[in-house]
């Protein structure tokens, strides 16, 4: 299934290793400052963090080309950097400055740059994978040539959307990739008491095309895994189910996260750090050195310092907007 070497890796991508390793400092940096500034009320609603799932956001989008499409999901903000997104937009969306993504009307799980090829987080759970196949046949029926990569949680391959999605997007041979973040609770839910099957892979045999399972705290196996189905779909060969294996360090949403974990469980999935495991892995190829990584970490933080800066600055909606962008 993979066809593409980790020599060659840079070849298919448009940044360089060392900026996605950058990339990655920026969405974990964000999100703990998200978390730091909801915890002193600057931050109001709710917020889903990635913390601990970098490698899926940046591996996933690196692969693709400009035209090529992403739907999100609520635990969106990794998906977001990763297809190009301005963080002093969305740092000013989730402190609601008119400055915003939705002029700092839709918050945390409403993000969305269509110009970037960003078609959405979703506070749906499941709502964004029939979103991509609804993508993907336009792709087809317009003769475009994007693919539509379609992120989502483990929780949401238990809806519905998923199941009728999937069989659509199989017997028209969609241009679409289906990319499960399964990082091991649906909610409070556990996936071993909520699936009885070992992976959620598995489920591609159902639709008659290929699923695979990969480490997805390994940036360079996601890499390589969403480039291939990319390529197989983009030459019409149909979808792929992709079930990359992570851990999301935080709660599902702010800090619930030990009421139904053990710090045990945390601390082994955090040994499996995707940052720290990317950054060895570029020191001992030689592709970069310590000196450089620390000094793309500081820069990372720097800017997202400089984005709540810019979301403290920016002005809240009038009053006289409150009826504007209203579709429904």
């Amino acid at each position: 299934m993979i066809g593409l070497d980790i020599e060659k890796i840079s070849e298919s991508v448009q940044a360089s290793l060392e900026d996605l390793y950058y990339q990655m400092w920026l969405v974990r940096l964000f999100d703990e400052k998200v978390d730091e500034m909801f915890a002193k009320g600057m931050i109001h609603g709710t917020t889903h963090l990635c913390v601990g799932e970098e490698a899926t956001a940046i591996g996933g989008c690196a692969v693709l080309q400009e035209k090529d499409k992403i739907t999100s999901t609520h635990r969106g903000h990794g998906h977001s950097i990763g297809k190009g997104a301005d963080v002093n937009r969305m740092m000013a969306e989730l402190m609601g400055r008119e400055t915003g993504y939705c002029k700092g009307k839709g918050g945390s799980m409403h993000i969305a740059d269509l110009v970037k090829g960003n078609l959405g987080a979703n506070g749906i759970v499941g709502g964004g994978i029939p979103i991509a196949v609804g993508s993907a046949l336009t792709s087809k029926m317009m003769n475009t040539g994007y693919v539509t990569l379609c992120f989502f949680g483990d929780g949401a391959a238990n809806e519905g959307s998923f199941h009728e999605s999937l069989n659509l997007a199989s017997i028209w041979d969609l241009p679409v990739v289906f990319l499960c973040e399964n990082n091991q609770y649906g909610m409070s839910g556990s996936v071993k008491e909520m699936f009885h099957i070992e992976n959620i892979a598995d489920r591609a045999v159902a639709y008659g095309f290929p699923g695979y399972v990969i480490d997805g705290n390994n940036i360079i196996e996601v890499m390589k895994a969403v480039y291939d189905a990319v390529e197989r779909a983009r030459r019409g060969e149909g979808p792929t189910l992709i079930e990359a294996k992570t851990y999301r360090w935080k709660g599902h949403s702010k800090s619930d996260g030990r009421k139904y974990r053990t710090r045990e469980e945390e601390e082994t999935w955090k040994k499996k750090d995707p940052i720290a495991y990317f950054g060895r892995l570029l020191v001992e190829s030689d592709r970069s050195t310590q000196e450089k990584l620390d000094q793309l970490k500081n820069k990372a933080k720097l800017e997202i310092e400089s984005a709540v800066e810019f979301a403290l600055k920016s002005p809240k909606p009038s009053l006289d907007s409150l009826e504007e962008d209203v579709y429904a």
